[in-house]
Parts: structure tokens; sequence; C-alpha cells
């Protein structure tokens, strides 16, 4: 389920949007309804050629089987034109450019999808949002920074995971900082004591 609503609330389905984006080196439209049945890590950066968002994006690239592994594509944004993201992935990394990415970046130049998803600055850029959609199209999680410091892309693998796991075993939950394989608990004042009492 994706709405059309215009803003964003964990728990609830996803705005969706309609963008010209840019993958391997060229224009294509997506939107984000396409993504129905995967899951999606949504996220936006401030603006193109800086300084911060480059090390986000090839970072993001960089693990993308990682996340492909287990059925999730990635989606970037920002309020640059196509033209803009064109010419930082045809940018070499050693200059300040992306190279070739793995995923599409989507444009966002009217500012309508970083104002649906609560992140567009008083500034007009987007503050540094990131958004893990299941493959139902409800958001399962948001995380904003400000414009200064980047994200995890290990932490946001790992919420996904946790994510994944409680979804496909709903008589558990996860505790913090869970990895696979650790243990989790049933959320019963009873049973749950199985797990306070083996940590």
């Amino acid at each position: 389920m994706i709405s059309d609503i215009d803003y964003v609330k964990v728990g609830k389905p996803a705005p969706n949007f309609r963008a010209t984006a840019v993958y391997d080196q060229e224009f294509i439209q997506l939107q984000l309804a396409e993504y129905l049945g995967k899951y999606v890590i949504l996220f936006f950066y401030p603006l193109d050629f800086t300084f911060v968002c480059p090390t986000e994006l090839i970072a993001f690239s960089d693990q993308y089987e990682r996340f492909q592994n287990i059925n999730t594509e990635i989606l970037g944004v920002s309020v640059d034109s196509e033209y803009s993201h064109l010419a930082w992935i045809q940018t070499e990394r050693a200059s300040g450019g992306l190279g070739d990415l793995n995923y599409p970046l989507i444009s966002d130049l009217k500012k309508t999808i970083s104002r649906s998803y609560s992140v567009l600055s008083d500034e007009g850029v987007a503050l540094r949002g990131l958004f893990i959609i299941d493959k139902e199209g409800i958001v399962q999680h948001s995380l904003v920074n400000n414009l200064e410091f980047g994200r995890s892309v290990d932490e946001t693998y790992r919420t996904l995971q946790a994510i994944q796991y409680v979804q496909s075993h709903p008589d558990e939950v996860c505790p913090a900082d869970w990895q696979p394989g650790d243990k989790t608990m049933v959320p019963d004042p009873i049973k749950s004591k199985e797990y306070f009492t083996a940590i």
C-alpha cells in the first residue's frame, strides 16, 4: 500500500511520488509504487557537489549488493536537477564526484517529495532523512540528521534486518542492538523473562 497523502508517518503508508531520476547515466521516470513487493531505503541528502553527501552516497552504492540480497532497493533524493545528478555521477570520485552508482538518484527540483517526507529545511534543501519502507509500502523506520553529519550504512542495514525479522516472526520483538542470531524476546510479562534471565 502506497499513500497519496502528502506527509509521512511511521506505521502508515509511504507517500507516493513520481519523479525523474538518473540511473546508469540515463534519465528515467520512476514512482515509489513500482517498488511494492520490495523493501526500500529512501534517503534524502542536501545538495550535489558538497562534502558529506558523496561519502554517504558512495557508501550506500558500495554496499548495494548486500541490500539487494535481502530484497531491498535504495533510492537517493535531493532538490537538485537530474542534470546536476548526471554531472556529479560523471565526475570521478577523486575529484569529489560519485562515479557510477548502483541505484537511482531522484531529482526533487520542485521540493514536493522532500516536503511530503517532512525533511525540507528552512533553507530549501533536504535534511539527511532516511526511511525504511517495507514491501507493503508501510514506513517502518524514520531517521533525520541535521546537515553537518552523515548516517551509518551499517546501522541502516541492521535496522532493516530487525524489521524483516519481526515481520517474519510476528510473535517476537528485537531488543537493543539486535543482530541476526541474537536472542529475541516475546512481548509478554511472563515469557519475556526468558530473555532477561539469559542476558
